[in-house]
Order: structure tokens, then sequence, then C-alpha cells
């Protein structure tokens, strides 16, 4: 089965469309699914590595055409550029990236940011919010969610027994909160939540060995609670190769583990290697669901969401993109 893929250029301004031809045209790709590039209309001009808010609300107008074609099934998966946040902001859109973008436009449910990578798999507990925010933000409710996600969405991965660890929030995990209270306040109890529901997790373990421990077979997934607490080793040990991939989304989205690279953009000098990367694994997973689909249908148990994301409760064709203000005119 070869599924049809959506590439997303990004941010026009960004080295987003020239990472989303390199990748369409990658031998690579083109043997194991078929890629359609999404750019904005031919007739628009951006000035490359320039910020502006016409470049973020074509971005956005991108992103709703993928979308909008991976619910209706004429795509198996979504693989997008980087987007500038900046640009969103000048256009006047309030999401700060494409998770809280995309779970919003599917009417998803919990949804969480996961880095995927050679060496390492992280998904993060926080996303973009400052750092002083987080022991407020990272909830007993919350963690348990994003553990129990990840643990139900690994097996797509090729997991099926996932193995989860946690790190911790203060240096030394708290030393039994000597160095801050929020692992006995918060983490340990939605740990031995998740563990109560037969979820294979433990910790919390010290952020500064959980990710050597990890790279060294130990554990499948690293659960981190901050930003950058999380990508600093995936960025260090598989910078241009990592993939981001929105878990608890009804259709298949990954991205690339960079930003739009303002300062190279239109030089013709951008790596596209972490595109390809998205790329490869959306045909992999797009696969396994289309197999899986398959499988349901001749055994009688009826199509999922894996064979066409219109399928998936609540994104009906009634609820239709244009239904908010802010989505009119996609």
């Amino acid at each position: 089965m070869r599924p049809r893929v959506a590439i997303t250029s990004g941010d026009p301004a960004g080295i987003g469309p020239e990472i989303a031809r390199a990748a369409a045209a990658d031998a690579r790709v083109r043997a194991v699914c078929d890629p359609v590039v999404y750019d904005p209309p031919s007739h628009h001009e951006f000035q490359p590595g320039v910020l502006s808010a016409a470049a973020g609300r074509a971005a956005y107008d991108v992103i709703l055409r993928a979308v909008s074609d991976a619910r209706r099934g004429e795509v198996a998966a979504v693989a997008t550029g980087p987007i500038n946040k900046e640009a969103f902001r000048l256009a006047g859109l309030p999401w700060v990236g494409h998770t809280d973008l995309l779970a919003h436009l599917t009417g998803a449910g919990p949804v969480a940011m996961m880095f995927d990578s050679a060496a390492l798999r992280v998904v993060l507990a926080t996303v973009h919010i400052p750092l002083a925010d987080v022991p407020q933000k990272l909830t007993r409710e919350s963690l348990e969610s994003t553990i129990a996600l990840a643990a139900r969405e690994l097996p797509r991965f090729g997991v099926d027994r996932p193995r989860i660890a946690v790190a911790g929030l203060n240096p030394h995990a708290g030393e039994h909160g000597l160095f801050g209270e929020e692992e006995i306040r918060t983490i340990e109890p939605a740990i031995g939540a998740c563990r109560s529901r037969g979820i294979d997790v433990s910790g919390p373990f010290p952020s500064d060995t959980i990710f050597v421990r990890a790279t060294r077979g130990e554990f499948d997934l690293v659960v981190a609670c901050y930003h950058d607490q999380g990508l600093i080793p995936v960025k260090l040990l598989g910078f241009g190769h990592a993939v981001n991939v929105t878990l608890g989304l009804p259709i298949i989205r990954t991205s690339v583990d960079h930003g739009t690279a303002f300062d190279i953009a239109g030089k013709g000098v951008a790596d596209a290697g972490s595109m390809v990367a998205a790329v490869l694994l959306a045909a992999r997973l797009a696969r396994r669901s289309l197999e899986e689909g398959a499988v349901r249908l001749s055994s009688g148990h009826g199509p999922s969401i894996a064979d066409g994301a219109s399928n998936a409760p609540g994104l009906s064709s009634e609820r239709d993109l244009s239904s908010n203000p802010r989505l009119s005119g996609a």
C-alpha cells in the first residue's frame, strides 16, 4: 500500500518550501509513498528571511488545506514544514504552534508532543510556556494524561509494551523534598496512578542521568517535565534527523525538529534531513494504519480512523473548518 502524504511548506519566508520540495523529490520518500507538496498560491510572493503577517497567514492557510484533506481521507498523513510563531502572532492567530492548532482543527482531546529519533524518544509534559510557569502547569492530572497517552500511542511505533520513565523537575529529582516538592506532590502520584492502570512507568529520575539510561536501552520513552529538558538531549543526539509527532490526533501528523531558519532561507543550503525523516515516519505510520484497517474490514469489524480521518468521532463533514470565525476564508 502506497499512502499519499501531504507535505506542508511551512512559513514561505523560511526554509520550509525548500526542504518540502527536496523531501518530495527524495528517492527514499518516493519509494514508500506518494508525496504531495502543499504550497501557498503561486501568485503570493514572500521575501526570504523576512518576518511578516502575510507569511504567517499563508502558512496557516496551507495547514488548513492539508488537515481538511486528511480529514476527508484524501491524504493518509500530514508532514508539516516549520512555521514561525511570531508570524502567526502578527497574523492575529491565537495558536502558538502546530500542536494546539491541529488539536483545535480536529477536535482532539488531550494531545502531546513527542520527538522520535534513532537514539531517543521523548514526550513533553508541558510545551511552550515560560519556565517559571512549569511548576504550576505540571499537575498530577495533566502528567497522568500525558503518560497514559504515550503508553496508548507507542504501539503504533512498534513498541507493544512500552517502558516509560519520567524525569524529575528539580535537581536530583528533588532529593526527597530537599530541592523541591513537585516530585512528591505531583510526579510520584501521577506515576502511581498510571502504574495502577497497568502502565509500565517508573521514576521520577534525575534528568542528568535519565536520558543516558534511555539511550542505553533501559526505557523506550522519557517523559520530560518541560520543553528544554526534553529537547536538549534529543537535539544534541539527533538534530536534523529527529521527528516531531503529535500524539492523540485522529490524523497522522509528523514534523521537523527545527525552525524556519530565516538566516539561510532562500540560499539553497538548507538540510532537508529532518523533513525527509518526518515524511518517512508519516508514511510508515500510514501504511501500518491502512494495513490494520484492511484487516479489520476483512474480518467484518468495520472501518476505523486509519481508513480515513473523516470516520473519527467529532470529525463529520458538518464540523467544517469555517465554523470558527478565525477559520473563514480557508
